[in-house]
């Protein structure tokens, strides 16, 4: 299939795009390289995307013509999103880069005549505070973040509703791995627990409960769609772990990976955060086979691995 990739030099993204080239699909990448965090990161990612014959292109889906990224396109994969809860990112950001970026890419869409289904990536945090019931559930989002995803979600829900138009949202639970964006929790353990640096952790955080999920899960789920694109189309699922793990149990396990303990230094509870999150994956499973397999030890044991190679070993800025 002629795939398109947004946001394909982040996280996600790059490791979609790798499975993608590896499965025999021709993959354009496209990503804006914003300052959200150091672009050098996201350009090695490109690099290693190239070198498979993958094109990525900079575009900012938020001003950009689309036209020519979207001719042809048979899949769109949209991981392209201004992530995270942050205090310094501004309002205006969030709407931009999740919001007004996720309409422009329906806008050019919906003039195509080879496209099959566009898939959006959602995430947990439209939920709200507790994240574990099922698609059905009321969202109820506590975050900047979260409302614009939910708003973003909806653009796509609703032009499958409204006209019939082929695209789906999957609501992602905690993704760890290779590449994650260094200002995360795991990376940010990783790097503590490597150079002897205290960690920053929110009030209370070490009590929350998350479905931690191995990138490589969340792989699996979505290349799952492939072949199935009728049933996915104007449908929600829910992506990730359905057992959930203790941010505190994460860090023990970190611990006992590296072979050394961390300083913790306490930070003021963080607004937005949410306490809960197990994911009901029931319908993935019944309509696309989708079941986690890697453990937490083990996705942990091959994030270590990946983050001292990258950021240790070949020297580059864990900015």
């Amino acid at each position: 299939m002629n795939v398109l990739v947004t946001g394909a030099a982040g996280f996600i993204g790059s490791h979609l795009t790798m499975r993608l080239v590896e499965s025999g699909h021709r993959v354009l990448g496209v990503d804006s390289f914003n300052d959200h965090y150091d672009a050098a990161i996201k350009r090695a990612n490109a690099r290693e995307m190239e070198a498979v014959g993958v094109e990525v292109r900079p575009l900012d889906l938020a001003e950009d013509a689309l036209e020519d990224a979207v001719r042809g396109a048979e899949l769109i994969f949209h991981a392209a999103a201004q992530p995270g809860i942050s205090a310094t990112t501004s309002f205006e950001t969030y709407l931009r880069n999740n919001v007004i970026a996720t309409q422009r890419l329906l806008e050019a869409a919906r003039r195509s005549n080879t496209l099959e289904l566009l898939v959006n990536i959602s995430t947990s945090s439209v939920y709200g505070v507790d994240a574990s019931g099922s698609e059905t559930m009321e969202p109820r989002p506590i975050s900047t973040y979260g409302v614009t995803k939910l708003a973003a979600e909806q653009l796509v829900m609703a032009a499958a509703r409204d006209a019939g138009f082929p695209g789906c949202s999957f609501r992602l639970f905690s993704v760890y791995g290779p590449r994650e964006r260094p200002g995360k929790l795991i990376p940010i353990l990783i790097r503590s627990l490597l150079e002897g640096l205290p960690l920053p952790l929110f009030e209370g955080s070490e009590h929350h409960r998350r479905s931690y999920t191995y990138v490589g899960d969340v792989v699996d789920g979505l290349m799952a769609v492939i072949g199935r694109e009728a049933t996915c189309r104007g449908q929600l699922f829910n992506l990730g772990n359905d057992r959930d793990i203790s941010t505190g149990d994460i860090i023990r396990l970190t611990e006992e990976i590296i072979g050394r303990e961390v300083q913790v230094e306490h930070k003021p509870r963080r607004a937005g955060d949410q306490l809960c999150t197990q994911a009901n994956i029931g319908k993935a499973n019944a309509h696309l086979d989708y079941t986690p397999r890697i453990e937490p030890r083990e996705g942990l044991r091959r994030t270590v691995e990946w983050f001292k190679k990258r950021y240790v070993d070949e020297a580059i800025s864990w900015r």
